[in-house]
């Protein structure tokens, strides 16, 4: 079993998957990222009940947290919407049986299981103090828990998650752009009070409802606040400042018609760490076709580099979707496509250590799978999901997070 010190001295980064003895339910793989932080990602197995494979998932969860003295800044749940209370009541009881603190927050997001319902599976960061001027503090907004912050060789870093912009009774304001247009303000001013602002944020998970029916109205409207918040190309005379990002579908149990989790990275000037937005050598920058997006975001830490890729999916250097209707040929294209992307910085697909995968048809999972073994992949640390991607002839995208030595880094 991979394991984490539970002592005050953090252990040297370890380039190892680990997976904790599987039960039939749900199946944990546990992946270092550097001293004193892991992903943490558990898959629930074929058909499973959803109760049972949350219990299973959550006690193996909750026993790497206890061992590894780690707490959870993101954690991301996607399953069946209907299901949200049954996964949340099973998490609860592992966690308080473990002495944790199951208060949140988190983001659980309707991904369809390809066989039918049930949980689909979590992805966990999650961090531990390591020296005596690290933190770890909860985000409240109005009282409620809405991200976490930590402290790390004098840097901060920020994550807010399951944000909206729903207006309580009001049904001429939730119009999905106006939703996506109050999102944005409440970022920003949860953001300011943390000490931080738009500028600072390396990666962005939306998740859309009915994606299809208004993604260019939510370019738009995201294309707007990006430019007031000074981030576009040319905004301020400087480089583009555009963070990663997922665009997905995705519901949420509050009907929302979009919900944002957001990773920041603030410093003060003499120890602000290093992100680096990154462009892939075989896909134009997205936002040339109206997306503001990057395609990663490298951030460099003295003892790890962390790079966030975009959601990434069969697109040519002009920005046109390939293979269409040919799923097989679009998920080697889209490993192709980060590989590309990581590579240029001396990481590879085996160095990724938590990744959201969706296919738009039940079938084409087991074709995922398929392919990735032909890679040498078949324990890529994976959460696999049914949505519909940002164009209707895409059948799959993938997004990922990577985690590698910095040595390694490309300059």
């Amino acid at each position: 079993m991979f394991h984490l010190s539970g002592s005050d001295q953090c252990q040297p980064l370890a380039r190892q998957k680990g997976r904790v003895p599987r039960p039939p339910a749900a199946t944990l793989q546990v992946t270092e990222a550097g001293p004193g932080q892991a992903y943490l990602v558990a898959t629930g197995e074929y058909g499973q009940d959803a109760a049972r494979a949350a219990a299973v998932a959550y006690s193996q969860i909750a026993q790497v947290l206890k061992e590894g003295n780690l707490e959870i800044v993101q954690e991301r749940v996607f399953g069946s919407r209907r299901l949200w209370p049954t996964i949340w009541a099973a998490r609860g009881r592992m966690f308080q049986s473990m002495g944790l603190n199951p208060e949140g927050p988190l983001s659980y997001i309707q991904g369809q299981p390809p066989w039918g319902e049930g949980l689909v599976g979590v992805i966990i960061r999650a961090v531990k103090s390591c020296d005596p001027g690290d933190a770890i503090w909860t985000i409240r907004d109005r009282g409620r828990p809405v991200g976490r912050g930590w402290r790390r060789q004098g840097q901060t870093f920020l994550t807010l998650q399951n944000l909206q912009g729903l207006a309580p009774g009001a049904n001429g304001l939730n119009k999905p752009s106006s939703q996506a247009r109050r999102l944005f303000e409440k970022t920003d001013r949860l953001l300011k009070e943390q000490g931080a602002t738009y500028r600072d944020v390396a990666r962005t998970w939306f998740y859309l409802s009915d994606i299809l029916s208004w993604y260019p109205e939510f370019n738009q409207t995201r294309n707007a606040a990006y430019r007031e918040f000074g981030l576009l190309p040319g905004t301020d005379g400087g480089p583009s400042r555009l963070p990663a990002s997922t665009g997905i579908r995705g519901e949420v149990p509050s009907g929302a018609a979009v919900a944002l989790d957001i990773l920041a990275v603030v410093g003060s000037q003499d120890s602000r760490p290093e992100v680096v937005q990154l462009s892939n050598p075989g896909q134009p920058d997205a936002f040339t076709y109206g997306s503001a997006f990057s395609r990663g975001a490298l951030i460099r830490q003295p003892d790890v580099s962390l790079i966030q890729v975009s959601g990434t999916a069969a697109i040519d250097e002009n920005g046109a979707s390939l293979c269409p209707g040919d799923v097989r040929a679009q998920i080697d294209c889209t490993f192709d496509k980060i590989a590309a992307l990581i590579g240029q910085e001396g990481a590879s697909l085996n160095d990724i250590a938590a990744a959201s995968v969706f296919v738009k048809r039940p079938e084409d999972a087991l074709v995922y799978h398929e392919r990735a073994a032909a890679r040498g992949l078949q324990n890529l640390p994976a959460v696999i999901m049914m949505a519909d991607v940002c164009r209707e002839e895409l059948l799959f995208e993938m997004d990922a997070e990577v985690a590698f030595e910095p040595s390694r880094t490309a300059f």
